[in-house]
């Protein structure tokens, strides 16, 4: 089942959709830095985080991302792991769903991409983009491409929301900003409850 988002599309059924991938790429930036300062920082890159909350009910009781790499401990929230420079080809980091093995207890899974450690900034990456991919029978195509904004000082996106209804998983996008305290995991968490 072929599908396109964007976020004035509402909710997706994601009926026939069995693995969803979520990515977070962005590309090292030199800031306006020139030369060898330029250079250095390009290579030092930006560390940008993507997180999976997952939710019961209205509480959060998992998360994706960071040190918490398959929080069920089944494989069916799978994080890539932590890139911290925005060097890797493609998506940086992404999170992969298999519904069928998501334990009925999980009503929702909110993705968020953050700066969230200290230092970092969206300010000092380029070409940040999330994408998300219908990852049925190992292959992934592409649903939606959101890039977010250049203007603004927030530091963090909601990206989408995926959730039950019935027997059955939708899929929202979210793109929705704001402002995180870097290094507070509650905020995080707090953020992807709004």
């Amino acid at each position: 089942m072929a599908i396109t988002l964007s976020k004035d599309d509402g909710a997706a059924d994601l009926s026939g959709i069995t693995h969803l991938s979520v990515g977070v790429a962005w590309d090292p930036s030199s800031g306006s830095s020139g030369g060898i300062l330029g250079k250095a920082r390009r290579k030092k890159g930006v560390d940008l985080d993507l997180i999976a909350v997952l939710m019961q009910g209205s509480e959060p009781v998992r998360f994706a991302g960071l040190d918490s790499l398959d929080p069920l401990g089944n494989g069916s929230v799978r994080h890539s792991g932590d890139e911290q420079t925005g060097a890797a080809t493609g998506d940086d980091e992404t999170v992969l769903v298999t519904f069928a093995d998501v334990p009925a207890a999980i009503t929702a899974i909110v993705f968020i991409a953050a700066a969230f450690k200290k230092g970092s900034s969206f300010d000092k990456a380029n070409n940040v983009s999330f994408k998300v991919y219908d990852a049925t029978g190992g292959d992934s195509t592409q649903v939606a491409d959101i890039w977010p904004s250049l203007l603004g000082t927030d530091n963090a996106n909601a990206i989408c929301r995926a959730f039950r209804n019935g027997n059955d998983w939708q899929l929202e996008v979210l793109n929705r900003t704001g402002k995180i305290k870097q290094g507070d995991r509650q905020a995080l968490i707090r953020f992807a409850m709004q």
